[in-house]
């Protein structure tokens, strides 16, 4: 019988190592080191601090957002975790240089510095734009629901609320009703029992004040559609909204993410309170134009073509295009459609032109995952 060398992996080592060493060309972690360290103006990030004289020395933001996206790459979003991985793994000591932000002070920079990120991702659009990234002739828009941190029972109309207050104020009504017929205490166990009611008023009083206090600060939500009719409010958080999803009925919001074509760079997030996708467009478009014309990349979006398009929308000179994708394991058309916002400057294929529907295949209609393809074979092209 062959014999080799014994090895263990889980087995502790002390190893001398360089950092920067362990950044290496072609890798993601290198073009981030790269980019924040060369590349992007990070002086948004310096005027909260208020330590040059006084005060212990802050974590340098470049650390902080290195291992932040290069987490948010890995699909690691906890504050918690991102520590931990800082601890633990090789990458994240490399970009940190062996530091360890707190998971409390990962978390805070994320919630208190969201308009400088914001001017981030817009360097780095800049930048994609230099390096011939983005080809400004197609992009597609796409949407994935999300939970927010607000739950469903605190949804409804006006009137809905309206009737729900009633029912707890009948609520409260009832127990100090039975509370106070039982209000000489004869044993323990009445007294227990007693104390359980007591508590149980107060969280009913405390909920009622709250939906009393929603409806006297707020209006009723209105809709987007052609009649604008009432929409449910949430009492929580008002501008998530209650959509329904392939793993059911979940409070939050419709996360919208539009890519150019070229090498699947994302050109604009945004999140919006409602389910549907239809009003999402429009808003979308005024924000890529908006950035466009402010970097420099585009002065109009929708720029005179060499080649004649027809006009299928609102928006003058674009071709929307309504794509439906079907799944190779069910064979059924998706529910959930993605638009395809092509150019006038593009060339668009006569096959996209048509109505097609031949035998490949991008989703399955319950995966929330982006495809690959913007463009496949398998397509119900709506023009």
């Amino acid at each position: 019988m062959a014999r080799f060398k014994h090895y263990d992996y889980n087995q502790q080592t002390m190893v001398v190592i360089n950092y920067l060493e362990q950044l290496q060309l072609g890798t993601f972690e290198f073009a981030l080191h790269y980019l924040i360290s060369e590349k992007l103006d990070l002086s948004a990030f310096h005027q909260p601090y208020k330590n040059d004289n006084e005060g212990r020395p802050a974590y340098d933001p470049a650390i902080l957002l290195k291992i932040i996206l290069f987490a948010y790459s890995k699909g690691i979003t906890s504050s918690r975790e991102i520590q931990w991985c800082c601890e633990t793994n090789i990458i994240f000591k490399a970009l940190s240089c062996d530091s360890v932000p707190h998971f409390t002070t990962i978390a805070h920079f994320v919630s208190s510095q969201s308009q400088a990120i914001a001017t981030l991702f817009e360097q780095v659009l800049l930048v994609c734009d230099q390096q011939g990234l983005l080809g400004h002739e197609l992009f597609a828009i796409d949407g994935c629901k999300m939970r927010s941190n607000a739950a469903k029972a605190w949804s409804g109309t006006f009137k809905e609320l309206e009737q729900k207050r009633q029912k707890l104020k009948r609520l409260i009504s009832h127990h100090l009703t039975e509370h106070q017929k039982k209000d000489s205490w004869e044993s323990e166990e009445e007294l227990d029992r007693a104390i359980r009611q007591v508590k149980t008023i107060l969280t009913l009083d405390k909920a009622a004040n709250k939906i009393d206090k929603f409806l006297k600060h707020n209006e009723p939500r209105l809709g987007k559609g052609k009649r604008s009719n009432e929409v449910k409010s949430n009492i929580t958080d008002n501008q998530s909204a209650k959509m329904t999803t392939s793993k059911g009925t979940i409070q939050g919001y419709n996360g919208v993410a539009s890519v150019d074509k070229k090498h699947q760079i994302i050109i604009d997030a945004q999140a919006f309170g409602e389910g549907q996708e239809h009003h999402t467009l429009q808003p979308v478009l005024e924000t890529i134009q908006e950035r466009y014309k402010r970097l420099g990349i585009s002065k109009n979006l929708y720029a005179s073509a060499k080649t004649s398009i027809k006009k299928v929308s609102s928006l003058q000179r674009i071709r929307v295009l309504l794509m439906k994708p079907t799944c190779n394991t069910c064979m059924k058309t998706t529910s959930m459609p993605t638009f395809l916002i092509i150019s006038s400057e593009a060339v668009i294929p006569s096959s996209l032109t048509k109505k097609i529907n031949t035998a490949n295949v991008t989703k399955h209609p319950a995966s929330q995952k982006p495809s690959n393809s913007f463009l496949p074979a398998n397509s119900n092209l709506i023009p």
